[in-house]
């Protein structure tokens, strides 16, 4: 027999997930008394439902699914026939994550920012995913040096991104959420 896996509460992803999916919800409806009614929408079917998500760790892919779900209803029963917005009309991924597709379209400019070796390392590594010793190939540098390059690369862009914005961590691991600290100081 399974072990049984520990449910979240309701509240505790409330709490965890509500800025994100307020964020999501918002971007996306801009009458934003019907993005409130949309979120509480969202939440009271996960009210309903949580005892029913068999993996705890599917949970934000899973809040994001039922939130898009949520959007598109309102767009069909606002205007039925009228077509979808473009960024919900094509089915996102299963496994994608809305607040990480959303985070990395801000995170380029970043990079972008980077030193020219620090850059071109972590494009290579974290981007195409390529293996260190292919990075090393492609740079011209020893494994060791690839892997600093990567290493300091990463940090590097972590400063800039903690220097900018503020990340809500998620209950399970992960970012559930964050928002630019000073609007307009950031590249």
């Amino acid at each position: 027999m399974a072990a049984p896996t520990c449910q979240p509460s309701t509240e505790a992803v409330w709490r965890s997930h509500q800025l994100a999916l307020r964020r999501f919800i918002h971007k996306r409806v801009a009458d934003s008394f019907a993005a409130e009614d949309i979120l509480q929408d969202v939440f009271e079917k996960v009210h309903a439902s949580l005892h029913t998500l068999q993996q705890p760790e599917l949970l934000p892919g899973w809040l994001f699914r039922i939130a898009r779900n949520a959007i598109v209803d309102y767009y069909r029963r606002a205007r039925p026939g009228a077509s979808l917005p473009e960024d919900l009309a094509g089915e996102k991924p299963a496994t994608g994550d809305a607040l990480f597709m959303e985070l990395a379209e801000c995170v380029q400019p970043f990079i972008d920012a980077l030193p020219a070796d620090y850059r071109d390392a972590l494009i290579l590594a974290d981007i195409r995913q390529l293996p260190q010793a292919e990075v090393a190939k492609r740079l011209d540098l020893s494994l060791s040096g690839a892997k600093s390059r990567i290493q300091r690369g990463r940090s590097k862009l972590k400063a800039l991104l903690l220097d900018c914005c503020r990340f809500e961590p998620a209950a399970h691991g992960g970012i559930a959420g964050f928002e630019q600290k000073h609007r307009g100081s950031c590249r």
